[in-house]
């Protein structure tokens, strides 16, 4: 399959299956947990969700022990991973990358989770308004931040993750968003470690 950027087939290829291994396990859906309990605690009559880049699901694995009756989609761009999504009991899962996905229906929820960071900085706009687009309520987005646009060399590979803050060029591009909340996830969190990044909850 052909994609328009770099960061596209990087993703969908073996280091996109190689992070899947990496990135498992009990201990992880756990710290996922206590972080989206915080985060929806600030929310209301959420009964829908879509999560792109969902890689194996285990963001709505924690979710889904928190909003059992919610129903929940993802889009993910790694075969592989794609097809372990799609076994998540309740998932529709869709294989293709967030700049190409077109909702049919906004959800309650729409959130990513360390995927705006590598997208090629001249989508991120594309980005933004499909996470826009997709959300009829809430905006969920945790990634790494900076208070300037800067590139990160990630795993020996360069231009492959981006920093920046990309809640505010949302709040910027989208004036009927309101920030509700945001906070910070440590990795050296005793009990429920995660890796660094800022999480920032919208609401339209």
């Amino acid at each position: 399959m052909s994609y328009s950027t770099l960061q596209e087939g990087f993703w969908a290829g073996a280091f996109g299956d190689a992070y899947s291994e990496r990135n498992r396990g009990a201990q992880l859906v756990a710290s996922k947990r206590a972080l989206f309990a915080r985060i929806l605690s600030r929310t209301h009559g959420i009964e829908s969700i879509l999560e792109l880049g969902a890689n194996i699901g285990l963001n709505l694995l924690a979710l889904k022990t928190l909003i059992p009756q919610a129903r929940l989609g993802a889009v993910e761009i790694n075969q592989a991973a794609c097809a372990e999504l799609s076994k998540i009991e309740g998932v529709d899962a869709v294989l293709g990358s967030i700049l190409d996905y077109r909702s049919d229906e906004p959800v309650d929820l729409a959130l990513t989770c360390g995927v705006l960071i590598h997208i090629d900085p001249d989508r991120l706009a594309d980005a933004y308004g499909v996470l826009h687009t997709a959300s009829r309520k809430y905006l969920l987005v945790c990634e790494y931040y900076n208070p300037t646009p800067i590139e990160v060399t990630y795993r020996g590979h360069a231009g492959r993750l981006f920093k920046r803050d990309f809640a505010g060029e949302m709040l910027a591009r989208y004036p009927g968003l309101h920030l509700l909340d945001y906070g910070f996830v440590y990795h050296r969190d005793p009990t429920f470690p995660l890796d660094d990044f800022t999480w920032f909850l919208m609401e339209k």
